[in-house]
């Protein structure tokens, strides 16, 4: 029906005749001359219609804003002063000859060019019209690069594309699973994958030594701005390798797509951080290394004041005092330091404690502060040198348990770099190494594996596992960071049985338990599986990095809302009786319903 699209016209068209489809971006009538902006996926370019073709004119008269038309019209160059520098078709504008309307259309319930006033509920109910907004456009058409790049650039480097199921078993370990009950198994139920951890392990165990997919996964769990209940993610596995050998894979991979898709250089190689030097200087296993603010920890200086606010936490094993200095950040109102307060509250921080640097060269007459009077001079002197204060700065306070002050600390430095305007320009990829392999749960009273039970220990042995303290225990995993988002996460994993064992045995995971769930994985790790490890990477997240997004919704075709409903289909929806019958569900009435 067409011989090119409408954003595809350049000046090298002119004088040739060209048959264009797309929706009607804008319609304007100057002075009996009718403007049309034609829009499709590659762009939109401006056709002229004059009156002197009658029927073709008062078609063109006819239509409105998204009207689907075709359009046979000659190329010719915009008059001189009327180019449009940005836009690529803004050299030329075509001649409209002839112009057939395909469909009309209602009013769209937003303006395309006007989208930021319309809710993003009105725009997930009516997605089919918000991914015809050229920004949206872009984005997919971004993502379709990215995955094209991705599977040309890895089978380049040897991996094989192979399929695993959709339908398989629900994991005890993770996020809950998404249920599909079996119609031929009563009683019995499949589940969605959270991820296609133990097929491409078992993939490794057949002989392919280089697998990736790009897989849809699901996790029924509270969402985020980059969480959906169901997402993408660039799955790698390989066998016989190490942790230099799957790292050095996927910074190739990211280095040649950046390269393709973005023209950008990322670094080679990528930096590299031990876990716990992330946690100290940055509060976070994922620092945006854009922010030019630190951590520092000042529990030794006031392990001793009366202050108990700082001495609690300061004295236990499990406690953290550390400080965060803001440059010039005592222009701040206190306003501004309440609202900050009231942020913090909501990563578990009790308070936010500060002192504003008026005259560090004055001690403790120099500070403006409620709790100076509980630190000793000493203490403040510790403070302001460790910190590096100097006149007009401010000093921000956590002192609480380790994992809450470094979550509220971290998260403060990312809302203070943003908020002052301190993020720097570019992309600062990091390795984050050196996890440990457990992490302790204080309300459950035991240890959870910080990646997941496959991950494979620094512990050479099951004895040397059952020997040491499992909390200060390393894992081989790894984490891939961009500008503080973690694209991908990865491992080498467990490739023997009695290792395996024995970190089943610390997650409180018996042997008859293990069995009857992982039975598969145990098996096939007795008939000579290699030593394999691998990555995944959150498409999702990566896309909406590249393409400069708020959110992975808005690098997806049709996304969940935060409470995981699709609006458009409005899904979830009860289904009949009948379906549930042949599967052999009843469901139960709720409280509200029998009164």
């Amino acid at each position: 029906m067409r011989t090119h699209y409408c954003g595809d016209i350049r000046e090298d068209h002119l004088d040739s005749e060209v048959t264009l489809c797309g929706w009607v971006h804008r319609r304007r009538d100057h002075g009996g001359v009718i403007f049309i902006d034609l829009r499709d996926r590659a762009g939109l370019v401006q056709v002229v219609f004059d009156p002197d073709r009658e029927e073709a004119f008062a078609t063109a008269d006819r239509v409105r804003n998204e009207y689907v038309l075709r359009i046979t019209g000659r190329v010719r160059r915009r008059p001189e002063g009327t180019e449009n520098p940005d836009l690529g078709t803004g050299q030329i504008e075509v001649l409209g000859l002839a112009i057939e309307l395909l469909n009309a259309a209602k009013t769209p319930p937003f303006q395309l060019d006007e989208h930021e006033n319309a809710g993003e509920d009105i725009r997930l109910r009516h997605r089919y019209i918000d991914l015809r907004r050229p920004e949206m456009q872009e984005r997919l058409i971004l993502r379709a690069r990215v995955t094209s790049a991705m599977r040309r650039i890895l089978e380049d480097d040897g991996f094989l594309d192979i399929e695993t199921p959709m339908l398989t078993r629900a994991t005890p370990e993770g996020a809950r699973d998404y249920l599909v009950p079996s119609r031929t198994h009563p009683g019995s139920f499949f589940a969605l994958p959270q991820s296609p951890q133990l097929f491409k392990q078992l993939l490794m165990v057949s002989g392919f030594d280089r697998y990736y997919q790009i897989v849809r996964c699901f996790r029924d769990e509270d969402l985020r701005a980059d969480r959906q209940p169901e997402f993408t993610q660039l799955d790698m596995e390989a066998a016989f390798v190490d942790e230099e050998a799957v790292m050095g894979a996927a910074e190739r991979m990211m280095r040649a797509l950046f390269r393709e898709v973005l023209a950008t250089e990322l670094p080679d190689p990528f930096p590299r951080m031990p876990y716990a030097e992330a946690m100290a200087r940055f509060g976070s296993d994922k620092p945006d290394l854009r922010i030019p603010l630190e951590l520092v920890e000042v529990a030794d200086l006031v392990a001793g004041v009366d202050f108990k606010v700082f001495s609690g936490p300061a004295n236990d094993p499990r406690g953290r005092v550390a400080a965060l200095r803001v440059p010039a950040g005592g222009e701040l109102t206190r306003k501004q330091i309440d609202d900050y307060t009231a942020f913090v509250g909501r990563y578990g921080a009790k308070g936010l404690a500060y002192i504003k640097v008026n005259d560090p060269t004055a001690g403790v007459d120099g500070l403006q502060s409620p709790i100076v009077k509980f630190l000793t001079p000493e203490a403040v002197t510790g403070i302001l040198e460790r910190t590096g204060a100097r006149a007009g700065d401010l000093i921000f306070f956590g002192a609480d348990r380790a994992s809450v002050v470094s979550d509220a600390l971290g998260a403060l430095r990312v809302r203070l770099g943003h908020d002052l305007g301190m993020v720097e320009e570019g992309w600062r990829p990091l390795w984050v190494v050196d996890f440990p392999m457990f992490e302790h749960d204080e309300k459950d009273g035991r240890l959870y594996s910080l990646h997941h039970p496959f991950t494979s220990p620094r512990a050479a042995t099951p004895a040397e596992l059952a020997e040491g303290d499992p909390e200060r225990l390393l894992s081989r995993a790894y984490d891939m960071v961009l500008n503080g988002v973690e694209l991908g996460g990865g491992s080498i994993r467990i490739h023997d049985e009695a290792m395996q064992e024995a970190v089943f045995g610390l997650l409180g995971i018996g042997h008859d338990e293990a069995r009857a769930k992982f039975g598969f994985l145990l098996d096939a790790l007795q008939y000579g599986c290699p030593p394999h490890g691998g990555i995944a990477f959150g498409l999702d997240r990566m896309v909406m990095l590249m393409a400069g997004a708020d959110s992975i919704r808005e690098v997806m075709a049709f996304p969940k809302t935060q409470t995981a409903a699709c609006l458009l289909t409005q899904a979830p929806a009860p289904v009949e009786e009948g379906q549930l019958r042949e599967l052999g569900l009843r469901l139960r009435r709720s409280a509200a319903d029998t009164q």
